[in-house]
């Protein structure tokens, strides 16, 4: 039970209210007030009130719209280093050895089509064309593998942060890389069921043209409608199952176990999680092509002003302004994988809060922690699932609370 002495002490009042509950209880919404004081409660709060502890990143309590759309991007601010660090680095080694690969593949392959017989440049160019599309499977794998072990890091980070925490980033990537191959399946195949989703429109959709005549309308149709209801059919499954990779890292989940339980934390709050998902990746593009496009027209400016004539040669210019663009765009992509990788993480810990307590949980866990006992460095994982006799009813809280 908590310490009675960790309550505010409620106003003089009768032994017990009309609902039969003493006054000096705690009512459903009101938290333990943070150890050292009391802060002032805000006006028309209940007698009592005491706003929840902020050990961290977050309040530890469920939280509102505006916290989850604020969040995200204070990930960023409050450790730079482990959070926008990992996603350059793993970005940057990903394009990188892209570039190489596929490079290098393009350059030997073309080399070998200048250097066929005549005759024969009509073969060899198929099979360099075939070259150079298997070479683009070893990046693409390497991209699976890092934007996996960048959402393990992430998912950490922000659990951790919640808490009062700040990791390393070696402590981080090595606790991250323990789910790693998890992770990495479960981005294999949620690539392969849009590839199978979408192949199948196409392949009905080239069929119909092939047919000629009036299949080709009945294809154009196929096309626009069964575009449509992939899109929404994607962005339901993508929204139902967003939680996975949180689940994988902190509640160390199968693939199996994390869906289902994704898809149950959900049921109820759809919306919700689609639009704060929607509405931060619509910012973070909105503010990558705010930047990234003046900076395109300044540079192509900027060259024009200096050769006007074009005297140099334009492969010059080309390339520096690419090169640019290309180091600009690598940034902000590493901040919009942080910023997105920690809303899917937050909704997961708001989710939680709600339907099952877990505020509660880490209020516990900090108050522990921070006690000094003997005991406190061997605490259980706060964000392991608690028994379900135990967990906070999943009805929602009244309008009236604080927390609503």
């Amino acid at each position: 039970m908590t310490d009675p002495q960790n309550w505010q002490s409620p106003t003089p009042g009768p032994s017990a209210d009309p609902a039969g509950q003493r006054p000096d209880a705690p009512r459903y919404g009101e938290h333990a007030a943070p150890t050292g004081g009391f802060a002032a409660a805000p006006s028309g709060a209940p007698n009592g009130w005491a706003p929840p502890p902020k050990p961290g990143l977050i309040p530890l309590r469920p939280l509102g719209f505006g916290t989850l759309l604020a969040a995200p991007f204070q990930v960023l601010k409050r450790n730079p280093k482990a959070t926008f660090g990992s996603a350059l680095l793993v970005q940057a080694v990903s394009l990188i050895i892209s570039l190489l690969v596929i490079g290098l593949v393009t350059y030997f392959a073309v080399g070998r089509i200048e250097a066929a017989p005549i005759d024969e440049q009509d073969a060899v160019s198929a099979g360099a064309a075939l070259t150079i599309v298997l070479s683009a499977i070893l990046p693409i794998a390497l991209s699976v593998i890092a934007s996996a072990l960048l959402q393990g890091v992430i998912v950490l980070e922000v659990a951790r942060a919640t808490l009062g925490e700040k990791l390393r980033l070696n402590v981080l990537w090595r606790t991250a890389g323990r789910r790693l191959w998890t992770l990495v399946l479960w981005t294999l195949v949620l690539s392969a069921a849009l590839l199978v989703g979408v192949g199948l429109i196409a392949g009905i959709v080239t069929l119909l043209v092939l047919l000629g005549g009036t299949w080709i309308v009945l294809a154009v149709v196929i096309g626009i409608f069964g575009g449509l209801g992939l899109l929404v059919c994607g962005a339901w499954l993508f929204t139902r199952t967003s939680l996975v990779p949180s689940l994988i890292v902190l509640e160390r989940l199968t693939i199996r176990q994390a869906v289902r339980r994704s898809w149950s934390l959900t049921i109820g709050y759809f919306w919700r999680t689609l639009g704060v998902q929607f509405l931060v990746a619509t910012i973070v593009n909105v503010i990558t092509q705010v930047v990234v496009t003046p900076l395109s027209f300044l540079f192509s400016i900027s060259f024009s002003l200096v050769d006007p004539n074009g005297a140099l040669d334009s492969f010059i210019p080309s390339a520096i302004v690419y090169v640019l663009v290309l180091l600009v765009s690598l940034v902000l992509g590493a901040i919009a994988a942080v910023v997105q990788s920690a809303t899917t993480a937050l909704i997961y810990i708001d989710l939680r809060m709600r339907k099952e307590g877990l505020d509660l949980e880490l209020q516990r866990f900090v108050e522990a922690a921070h006690s000094g006992s003997p005991g406190s460095q061997a605490l259980p994982d706060p964000y392991l699932p608690v028994p379900a006799q135990n967990r906070r009813s999943s009805v929602q809280p009244d309008v009236g609370s604080p927390w609503a």
